[in-house]
């Protein structure tokens, strides 16, 4: 196995320096350089076209290979629940022009589904069924997600706008903005990244360099209230009950900011009260947070997989034991719980530089199927 930091290529622009140090600077020049060796091709340019594998995606799962920074090789894999059948590169090979650079997230929504390119400062919109591009979202700085509030209507976080965009899901165009600069800290604040709703409310986690999470009411489209949690919140799910579960990375050595436990914390998202903080070891490195269709049982990575049932007072369960030891440069990375059976999917980056895998589980944590799929797989969406 190739020995790399373990946080090589997770992070954009200034965070590739902040890992590193200065002494980075030179091998970010030689990630560069490279990328602009492999060629330079535009935005929507026309690619030869191949065969886009599944013609008919009805019931799967969409992995989104995040790539490498600066390197333009994100990538879309789609998974056949029935036919255990992996299709490589659906996106480019039905449309004949590639994703863009850094792959972030997706979300699905009727019968489109909505790419967010970080780095590329865009979302990819397609129609989900034959992957045939719909047109896309831009004018956005670093987007993370989208988060719709209706028919018309999403939020768009981002890492460095200090501001969440609004956008017309009809015309696909940037309408407006909401601030959420903070300009009391000597950071770089605020960064915003996933978004919960509860009501008219949409509670948004800031990660980079931050320890808040911000309220927005969407009926004014303002940033109303904060909620300070443990330092860099990475991942948030609401549960059955109307708790918000935040699970934060707390840091790493060396950062201006501060570095503390990592833990998971439970909120109450009427009163928006701290109800429970589960500490976990400094060195650990949590990465992301789910919870099944019922929204009674919490599935999150750090360094394993760990399963929490909402009501429990005990401390999360481990579900799934890493292959990796402590020292593997890369290991389990997301997850992504099936709305439809429960089951539960683990992706696995690897090195961070060949094609990763993604395993499959029952509920019972009994494996089903692993997968190739592309570089640094990092987020899932189900289309049933």
């Amino acid at each position: 196995m190739v020995q790399t930091d373990k946080n090589i290529f997770k992070y954009s622009r200034r965070d590739f320096l902040q890992y590193f140090g200065p002494g980075a600077k030179g091998l970010l020049f030689m990630v560069v350089l490279h990328a602009l060796l492999a060629g330079c091709m535009k935005d929507n340019e026309l690619w030869k076209p191949g065969d886009a594998g599944q013609g008919d995606a009805t019931q799967g799962v969409f992995v989104v290979n995040q790539g490498n920074f600066m390197y333009g090789n994100a990538s879309l894999s789609w998974y056949d629940i029935q036919s255990k059948e992996v299709s490589q590169d659906v996106f480019f090979n039905a449309n004949g022009f590639p994703l863009g650079d850094v792959a972030q997230s997706i979300s699905l929504r009727d019968s489109l589904a909505y790419v967010v390119m970080n780095n590329s400062g865009k979302i990819n919109v397609f129609h989900k069924e034959t992957f045939e591009f719909a047109g896309k979202i831009t004018g956005l700085t670093s987007p993370r997600h989208i988060h719709f509030l209706d028919d018309t209507r999403a939020y768009v976080t981002d890492l460095y706008a200090r501001s969440i965009a609004i956008v017309n899901l009809q015309t696909m165009e940037v309408t407006g903005s909401i601030a959420v600069r903070n300009d009391e800290s000597d950071f770089y604040q605020h960064s915003t990244e996933q978004m919960v709703q509860f009501g008219k409310f949409v509670f948004v986690n800031c990660w980079s360099y931050d320890n808040n999470v911000l309220v927005i009411d969407t009926e004014t489209d303002q940033w109303i209230d904060t909620i300070e949690v443990l330092i860099q919140p990475v991942s948030m799910v609401l549960d059955k009950h109307n708790k918000l579960w935040v699970l934060s990375d707390g840091g790493f050595a060396g950062n201006p900011y501060g570095y503390e436990k990592p833990g998971l914390m439970r909120i109450d998202a009427q009163s928006r009260e701290v109800e429970e903080v589960y500490r976990f070891p400094k060195e650990s490195q949590p990465t992301m947070l789910a919870i099944n269709d019922t929204a009674d049982t919490l599935y999150y990575v750090n360094g394993h997989v760990y399963r929490h049932p909402v009501a429990s007072e005990q401390a999360p369960e481990l579900f799934v034991q890493s292959p990796y030891d402590d020292l593997a440069s890369g290991g389990f990375r997301a997850i992504g719980i099936d709305p439809v059976s429960s089951e539960v999917y683990v992706s696995d980056a690897i090195d961070h530089v060949q094609p990763g895998l993604v395993y499959r589980f029952l509920p019972d944590a009994s494996p089903v199927d692993t997968l190739r799929v592309g570089i640094i797989p990092g987020y899932f969406g189900f289309s049933d």
